[in-house]
């Protein structure tokens, strides 16, 4: 018999042992688990621990498309879920699945939710976890833009692109920081001003370990220095001596993607397609019709 069909079978007796338990499984591969059980619960490996204070209100589920949800609570501990990590963005789009087990045997348990975790806020010592069900990919538009410029993302599976290739990518550690978003190297040479801007700046020691940021300018400076400034700031603190890997950045022009990575057989825009001005042309016994600009 299965342990489905025995959990099942526990189910009619009408005197069971029932908790309910959840998983998160984080972007970068640390998995928590959690219990309202009142002993820590092992399940494939992965122990879920009681203490942690992490509850969940009711799951709501249909048979159609709507998004199935539900939310999740708990208290901030540097020993399960911390402020720093849920400020780090650590926990965004975690994935989440959630079982009711019996606890005297829990091997028998039937998972009732599965998705990640949406918008997440803390305040008073708390979080609150907004839960997203897989049904919610369904409702997100797909397809490819009409536009002169590409719509891949260097690096990706569209793009083909390998940034571990000599001269796009640079490993080195951080000598200067100013204001959380900007860093200065002093011995970053032979790459051209602007190499690394629109790319990543991605950390890999230090308390922000894991995390990136999009990087916003590329300078070099009067003294020689290049100085390199994000977006925004990164989540957790990005400290001088921590080591970060500088990626090439791409504008998506057709140009660029041939002349800066010699990729343009992967280029996945429409370079040629006719301007705004096409629209305003009309038929003309002389002249060039050939979707150009009406004002020369």
């Amino acid at each position: 018999m299965s342990d489905i069909s025995k959990f099942n079978d526990h189910l009619a007796t009408g005197c069971t042992t029932i908790a309910r338990a959840w998983a998160v499984e984080r972007t970068d591969g640390l998995v928590l688990g959690f219990t309202d059980h009142d002993r820590a619960l092992n399940i494939d490996g992965v122990a879920f621990q009681p203490e942690s204070g992490m509850t969940a209100k009711a799951v709501v589920q249909s048979t159609g498309l709507s998004v199935d949800n539900s939310e999740s609570y708990g208290v901030l501990s540097s020993d399960s879920i911390s402020e720093e990590d849920i400020l780090a963005g650590r926990y965004d789009r975690a994935e989440v699945r959630v079982w009711i087990v019996n606890w005297a045997e829990p091997a028998q348990r039937q998972m009732i939710f599965r998705g990640h975790i949406g918008e997440l806020s803390r305040s008073s010592g708390g979080f609150r976890a907004e839960l997203r069900g897989l049904s919610e990919a369904l409702g997100q538009e797909y397809g490819r833009i009409y536009h002169p410029r590409c719509s891949a993302v260097l690096g990706d599976r569209f793009c083909r692109f390998d940034l571990g290739r000599e001269g796009y990518a640079v490993e080195l550690a951080v000598e200067a920081v100013e204001g959380d978003a900007k860093f200065q190297f002093a011995q970053l040479t032979g790459y051209q001003p602007r190499w690394f801007e629109k790319g990543r700046l991605r950390v890999l020691s230090g308390k922000a370990e894991g995390l990136f940021g999009v990087i916003k300018n590329d300078r070099i400076l009067a003294n020689g220095a290049r100085s390199v400034e994000l977006w925004q700031q990164i989540g957790a603190v990005v400290q001088p001596g921590d080591t970060v890997r500088l990626e090439a950045g791409c504008d998506r022009r057709a140009e660029t993607c041939r002349m800066k990575f010699n990729n343009f057989l992967n280029f996945r825009g429409f370079p040629h397609i006719p301007g705004e001005d096409w629209l305003m042309s009309y038929p003309v016994r002389s002249g060039a019709n050939d979707g150009g600009s009406l004002f020369k």
